[in-house]
């Protein structure tokens, strides 16, 4: 095999000396004895070098090399020149030989390093202390010396690589090839990247990523492919159905959304990310009828949540409509019967999960972050403006309306009674088209406005849409306020006798 790389032309480099100093130990000692047995020399550090040398295999202290001891209590050990030298000197640079020569700095061929658990040390609850002193600094500083250096130098950065590089290095005759080395290198960047990405999502307390990709059975549309990078297991399991599609989960995401933020039993249909239906009720069933009469054609195909068990009868309600998915946090025996009785409908049963604190989108060439908008409104963000308070039926049905229009495309206006969403105007240019698509909305499907409670995502700039809503009979108006012509809107609501409250807090969505 070695004689065939050099014909070959690929540059093949004999491994004469390795610098080791990992966390986990698990199948070093295989590594360990067969690089004794090709007679290549063994530098190491701490732990590593006591393990070495259990094994009675010679190993040389990297205290020796750099004639420094560890200090810090083992933050520092590596950190030298003459072991930074050994890595990325350039075996084709005579200069870099020379300097290696005259400070009598070893070269090394193979690196094998790995990284302190950080994300294991998250995961398991360590305080803060315990997960700061999980911070890589000399590892990941080897690591990426010896990637930058593929080309003299060999770099095994996981214990998961153990297996195959021996596999590669028995099979030529201890050394490697350039081609090997440039590939090693390669996997070393994919696990440093991770091993930062988890540090800077801790630092801004965003969930750790468990990010694995998996192909959709397409994009947007069936012409796009798709992709989801993430690690769907931990919200929800499949119980049946085909494959989920790209906008499955865009809807599913927002239907979770939505549900977040009610306590009480509640259902949630989901069309485009955009709740259709939502009512909550005492029971699945009475929340499942309820969110269904606000928007029955649009509920055709669409996504359903509940944040309650599916019983019996609530699924053979559900049973009578087309729908792509039902989600809910369980299923009794004989309901999941019926559900799963058409092959293609996807079943989930979801799990208890916090989304994460950052919200991110790719933009022009790169992507925007923000904060997650966390913020419900509450009875303690009101602010009276008009003469009339509104009754504590009105508070109760303007703050239902202002938990669905947090999770709804802008411009929106949200109308609801009773805990029922009546109408919803979604993704308008316009807030007075918002709001004419609500009314005519819900004035098709027979829904009665007299008394119903309307929620804005932003102020409304001019009275117009405070006497269109006056005009069908809304009672009640929940808006942020903000607009240096809000007292427009409070002087119309004062000569209608409407209630109207400012929270303070803009709602967009984008």
């Amino acid at each position: 095999m070695h004689e065939f790389l050099k014909k070959a032309g690929v540059s093949v480099k004999k491994i004469k000396t390795a610098l080791i100093s990992v966390y986990y130990k698990e199948g070093l000692d295989q590594l360990v004895k067969k690089l004794h047995e090709y007679e290549v020399e063994i530098y190491s550090t701490g732990g590593t070098f006591r393990f070495i040398e259990s094994l009675g295999v010679p190993v040389i202290s990297v205290e020796e090399l750099t004639e420094f001891p560890e200090i810090l209590g083992g933050r520092v050990k590596t950190l030298h020149p003459t072991i930074f030298g050994g890595i990325l000197r350039r075996d084709s640079n005579p200069n870099d030989l020379l300097q290696i020569s005259e400070h009598g700095i070893v070269p090394f061929d193979l690196v094998v390093v790995d990284l302190y658990p950080f994300e294991e040390t998250v995961k398991k609850g360590g305080t803060e202390q315990e997960i700061i002193e999980k911070i890589d600094i000399g590892g990941i500083s080897l690591i990426r010396a010896a990637a930058k250096n593929f080309t003299d130098v060999a770099i095994v950065s996981s214990r998961f690589q153990y297996s195959d590089f021996l596999n590669h290095y028995i099979a030529s005759e201890g050394t490697t090839d350039l081609t090997y080395r440039k590939s090693l290198a390669a996997e070393a960047f994919r696990i440093t990247s991770h091993y930062d990405t988890a540090i800077m999502h801790w630092f801004n307390g965003w969930p750790l990523s468990t990010a694995e990709k998996r192909p959709l059975r397409y994009g947007e549309n069936p012409h796009q492919r798709g992709w989801f990078e993430g690690n769907l297991d931990e919200i929800f399991t499949q119980l049946g159905g085909k494959e989920l599609s790209y906008n499955n989960l865009l809807d599913i995401d927002a239907a979770l959304s939505y549900l977040s933020e009610f306590d009480d039993t509640t259902c949630v249909i989901v069309k485009h990310n955009n709740a259709c239906g939502l009512a909550s009720r005492p029971t699945a069933y009475e929340a499942w009828t309820d969110a269904l009469k606000a928007d029955p054609v649009s509920a055709f195909g669409g996504i359903i949540s509940l944040n309650c068990p599916i019983d019996t009868r609530t699924a053979e309600a559900i049973s009578g409509i087309f729908f792509e998915v039902l989600l809910a946090p369980d299923f009794d025996e004989e309901a999941l019967k019926i559900l799963l009785a058409k092959k293609n409908r996807i079943i989930l049963k979801y799990k208890p999960y916090s989304p994460g604190k950052i919200l991110k989108r790719s933009a022009l060439n790169g992507y925007l972050l923000q904060d997650r908008d966390h913020h419900t409104d509450s009875i303690d963000d009101l602010k009276y403006v008009t003469n009339r308070k509104p009754t504590d039926k009105e508070i109760a049905d303007m703050l239902f309306a202002s938990k669905i229009s947090k999770h709804t495309r802008s411009n929106t206006i949200v109308l609801a009674k009773d805990g029922m969403l009546l109408a919803a105007g979604t993704g308008q240019t316009s807030r007075v088209d918002a709001l004419k698509q609500a009314i005519q909305k819900a004035q098709s499907f027979g829904l009665n406005l007299e008394g119903a409670s309307m929620a804005s995502d932003a102020f409304f700039p001019f009275p117009d849409c405070v006497e269109i809503a006056h005009k069908v009979g809304i009672s009640a108006v929940i808006q942020p306020g903000g607009s240096i012509k809000d007292q427009l809107s409070i002087d119309y609501c004062n000569e209608h006798n409407m209630a109207m409250v400012f929270t303070g807090y803009r709602h967009f969505k984008h």
